[in-house]
């Protein structure tokens, strides 16, 4: 397997890089993690945007590795809260080292004041960047809601209290599949290869 074929994920996080191995497995693609090269690396996230924030890891992990990369930042964007938690989704609880789980509850505690439905979506930037050549975006994006009680052991984050578009279940109670054909994620990865392939010559 040539050089160029090998693609480093930005992320340590353990969950992304599961959906992420998934979705990629059937590309001909080597995917590797920090992990797999020893590399340790934060890197703030001090843009105001999904595509500034993605762009930031992208940039970092390539000059590091000197391979292209794959960054994303993803968030969940609620229409009663004017879009919040959006770029902040993971910061999002108030509490120091809160838990996906304090999120969630955080999250329905805002909510509850206000009328249903909590109509809301998952947005996800992809930054696709390689050696030498200009970077590119991709975004995938999820319609659903926000429901006041968890449903589901799947995914992560606030999957289990997002109702996805036009199915009865959370993004939580689909299965690994299923999630990866309806995801934001998988939507922005259907979007970033094409443009990953070209920028790599496969």
């Amino acid at each position: 397997m040539s050089a160029t074929s090998k693609v480093l994920l930005a992320t340590t996080n353990k969950g992304k890089i599961k959906e992420y191995l998934a979705l990629l497995a059937h590309s001909k693609l080597e995917i590797l993690t920090p992990r797999d090269l020893a590399i340790d690396l934060e890197v703030d996230e001090t843009g105001e945007t999904y595509q500034a924030n993605a762009m930031l890891k992208a940039e970092a992990f390539c000059l590091r590795a000197g391979l292209p990369v794959l960054a994303d930042d993803s968030g969940l964007e609620v229409d009663a809260l004017k879009g919040a938690p959006g770029i902040r989704s993971a910061r999002y609880a108030p509490t120091p080292g809160a838990t996906d789980a304090d999120r969630r509850k955080f999250l329905l505690e805002q909510l509850t004041p206000m009328p249903r439905p909590w109509t809301a979506r998952f947005r996800c930037v992809i930054a696709i960047a390689t050696p030498g050549n200009p970077m590119q975006f991709a975004e995938g994006v999820c319609e659903g809601q926000i429901i006041p009680e968890e449903r589901g052991v799947g995914g992560f984050g606030y999957d289990p209290v997002f109702l996805v578009e036009n199915y009865l279940q959370t993004m939580a109670e689909l299965n690994f599949e299923q999630k990866n054909q309806l995801s934001y994620r998988a939507r922005a990865v259907k979007a970033a290869l094409p443009m990953l392939f070209k920028m790599i010559g496969m």
